[in-house]
């Protein structure tokens, strides 16, 4: 799958403040950013259908040759709404729908991978809401990987409250029922849930050792990755923030440290609060300091 990626999800402020209107024209705009320090700019861009699919496939289709036009690959997110544990076989069909219409999206896109939330516990204990996720992946995935292209995956992430389903070792086995399910690490909700566990190199190394442990070596290296500073109290996330922010975590060396120890060729996004691009070129200046190619 290759080299590590970097590139924000959605666009930053700062693309608005320049005058752009149109993720049209976000490809080439992404292509300039941190030409200070490397060349080529940013290489990745994730495109949230969070609040719904609310665009024609045709335009879907435009974008995405845009992107391929500069070499730009992208990642889709599908609607906050799934919800995979909801014991209500009608809603359980809805999320259903939301990840077959995002495979078609990423059809249009040419998109690779398609990020989304797993589920919540509702009024159900987790030990039960997780077993009823687990039975529902296990019935679902055989048709949805007939939706695929060889090169697509679907990427459930993990999450930042107590209430959802989605520790870094739910979600890696959640990816053990298919090989087309490939972890979404978010090591600002991790780092969120967690009270600010995340703080050295090796507290990545964890995840990353039961990955390869659990999934191989291939989908353990590549692993999707969302990257930002969050807020956090007793339940867990309360909102992101940017690499400015000095009292909340994670901080991306001890992580970058990681990913040149293993060299992992993960596609990692930055969800900061605004600044989503001027975080990812931060960290792809650091990563390609870190390996000694600037």
């Amino acid at each position: 799958m290759g080299r590590v990626l970097f590139g924000p999800a959605g666009n930053s402020l700062s693309f608005y403040e320049q005058g752009h209107k149109s993720t049209m024209e976000t490809a080439q705009w992404l292509t300039a950013q941190g030409n200070e320090f490397f060349s080529g700019g940013l290489d990745l861009f994730e495109y949230s259908f969070g609040q719904g699919y609310r665009m024609k496939s045709e335009l879907a289709e435009q974008i995405g040759k845009e992107f391929a036009k500069y070499g730009i690959e992208l990642s889709l997110h599908a609607p906050y709404f799934i919800n995979f544990a909801n014991p209500d076989d009608v809603m359980y069909q809805k999320s259903l729908g939301y990840i077959k219409t995002g495979i078609k999206f990423m059809h249009a896109f040419g998109a690779k991978r398609m990020v989304f939330h797993s589920g919540s516990c509702g009024k159900e204990t987790r030990e039960n809401a997780l077993k009823l996720m687990t039975a529902r992946f296990h019935e679902f995935m055989p048709e949805i990987e007939a939706e695929l292209d060889d090169d697509m995956f679907i990427c459930p992430e993990t999450m930042g409250k107590t209430m959802q389903i989605g520790t870094w070792k739910e979600i890696i086995d959640l990816c053990t029922i298919s090989k087309k399910l490939l972890p979404t690490f978010d090591f600002g909700h991790i780092n969120a849930l967690t009270q600010g566990s995340l703080k050295k190199e090796e507290d990545y190394q964890r995840v990353f050792d039961y990955a390869f442990e659990k999934l191989g070596d291939e989908r353990a290296r590549n692993a999707h990755v969302h990257f930002s500073k969050i807020e956090y109290g007793p339940k867990g996330e309360i909102r992101h923030l940017t690499f400015a922010d000095t009292v909340y975590g994670p901080e991306f060396e001890p992580f970058c440290e990681c990913l040149v120890k293993n060299n992992l060729s993960c596609h990692v996004i930055s969800e900061s609060n605004g600044t989503m691009a001027e975080d990812s070129v931060a960290m792809k200046k650091d990563y390609l300091q870190a390996k000694g190619n600037i």
